[in-house]
């Protein structure tokens, strides 16, 4: 399984999405600081969200396998800028979260969002009903993730 790391606002499903991954109990847990696992490396929100600790993402990019971009489907605005991703040199997903809060209409536009920052190819899931989530699980077994 390849490792992922995660980065997404505050409050947009990261640390859900990996307890859900390793057949966890989902309970809220704020992530303080990175949290290393041996597949996934889960990133607090304020990481992105403050351009003075980009630094911090990039060096944990070098651990990872693959770049997840996460974005929750009701999201009002997209953090990343067009092409975020370029310098991790790692292949990049796009996870929309919390799908079954939204119309079809805001995953789109989500899934837009992803894209333009360097998703090659965007999964839509709901940690609470486990949609998605076989997928992207799926997806971590393969060696070519951006097809």
């Amino acid at each position: 399984m390849q490792r992922m790391m995660l980065i997404g606002p505050s409050q947009c499903g990261k640390t859900s999405l990996t307890q859900c991954l390793r057949g966890e109990n989902i309970h809220y847990q704020k992530t303080q600081a990175i949290v290393w696992s041996p597949t996934t490396i889960d990133t607090p929100g304020e990481y992105l969200e403050n351009r003075s600790l980009y630094s911090a993402l990039l060096v944990s990019a070098c651990e990872a396998d693959i770049i997840a971009l996460v974005l929750n489907a009701g999201a009002p605005w997209s953090p990343f800028s067009p092409g975020f991703t370029s310098s991790m040199n790692r292949p990049v997903i796009g996870v929309v979260t919390k799908a079954d809060l939204a119309s079809m209409e805001q995953i789109s536009l989500v899934k837009c969002w992803l894209r333009e920052a360097g998703a090659h190819n965007v999964l839509v899931t709901s940690a609470v009903n486990n949609n998605g989530v076989t997928e992207l699980f799926a997806l971590l077994h393969t060696e070519d993730v951006c097809r």
